[in-house]
Formats: structure tokens, sequence, C-alpha cells
């Protein structure tokens, strides 16, 4: 989702917690990734992996000048022949430790097994956050949550947008006409407005 699309989406949801929400997780995010000059490992379930958010969050790193945001996408499948950044399986989670930040998106109760390795992780010293449906023992492993349930006016693919986007901004949003973000905003709000009433 590009810049104007995420500033839209900001004004359609100001006035809910979730902007501010998005805020204060990727700040947890950025805090814990670009001290360590990196080591963000992103998980999903067996049944949700999250690609979408991974893309976003390299697109991030890139604009923002942060490559600490760049995430090592780790799968359940891997299958022979992937290319290596689709090869990373949940063996990296049982060897993540201090210094690295484990960022776990489940959209329904992981398995016994995830939690398990997720759990190790924390104990070796990884910083564990998670983007979940609100599971009480996902929330005990996480040192920093934001839960999406389906009694939420959002869907999480809404808010992992909100998250990336946060994740790569410099600082907390400059006011409105200072930043490119920001003028882009404001340049998408005069194209999409309706012409003014004549009478």
């Amino acid at each position: 989702m590009d810049a104007v699309r995420v500033a839209l989406l900001r004004e359609v949801l100001a006035g809910t917690e979730w902007p501010a929400a998005a805020r204060r997780f990727a700040g947890a995010l950025r805090s814990s990734v670009v001290p360590h000059g990196g080591g963000l490992l992103l998980v999903g379930t067996a049944v949700y992996e999250p690609w979408h958010l991974a893309a976003h969050l390299v697109d991030e790193s890139t604009w923002s000048g942060l490559p600490e945001l760049t995430p090592t996408l780790v799968r359940h499948r891997v299958k022979p022949g992937d290319p290596a950044h689709l090869a990373v399986g949940l063996c990296r989670i049982e060897a993540a430790g201090r210094g690295e930040t484990l960022l776990l998106v489940a959209p329904e109760r992981p398995g016994a097994g995830l939690l398990e390795r997720v759990h190790d992780a924390r104990r070796a010293g990884a910083t564990v956050l998670s983007l979940d449906d609100g599971d009480p023992e996902v929330r005990g492993l996480a040192h920093e949550t934001l839960a999406v349930t389906g009694d939420d006016d959002v869907d999480l693919d809404t808010v992992q947008h909100l998250v990336s986007a946060a994740a790569g901004e410099n600082s907390t949003p400059a006011p409105r006409g200072r930043r490119f973000r920001d003028r882009l905003s404001r340049l998408a709000d005069l194209l999409t407005a309706p012409p003014p009433a004549r009478w």
C-alpha cells in the first residue's frame, strides 16, 4: 500500500484507537530492532504466512533508510529448491536469542509446536512481539502485542498496513504539509474531493 493510501486509511480511522495503537506497536518494533542492527524474524501460523507484511516492511526499510526493518520470513513449510529468502524454516526460531526480535502474526491460535518455539526464543533472550487475535497464551509470551479480534471494526490486514507504515516513519508525524507523505496525502485529498458547489 503506497503512502497516499495509508494516509487516506489513517484519515478514515481517525477518531479510533487504531492509528495510535499501530504507531505504539511500530515504535516497539523499531526500538527492538534498530539498536541491535536488525535481527527481525517474521513468522505466521501453519495456516497464515505474513507475506504481505514482509513485503511492506522491506519497502519501508528501503524508503526510511532503516535496513534493520527488513525481516527474515520464517516459514512452516520449506520446499527443496526454494530461493534463499523463502527457505528459512522454523528451526531458525530455535536459534533466536538475545538481540533478535521475533514478530508473530497469528490471526488464529498457533499450534503448540510454534508456541513452544516462541517461548524458547523468549527464554533465550529474543524480544517477542505479536499481532494476534487476542489469544491469552500468545499475549502471555509477547513483550508487546496488538490484538485484532472479530469484534473490531478493522481486520488484521488493515492493521498490518498501519504498523508497517508507522515502522518506517522517522519520528512522530510532522505537522501537515511539512513531510513528503503529508504533502502527498493533502494532494490526494484535493484530487479526490468533490468539486465545489456552484450556485
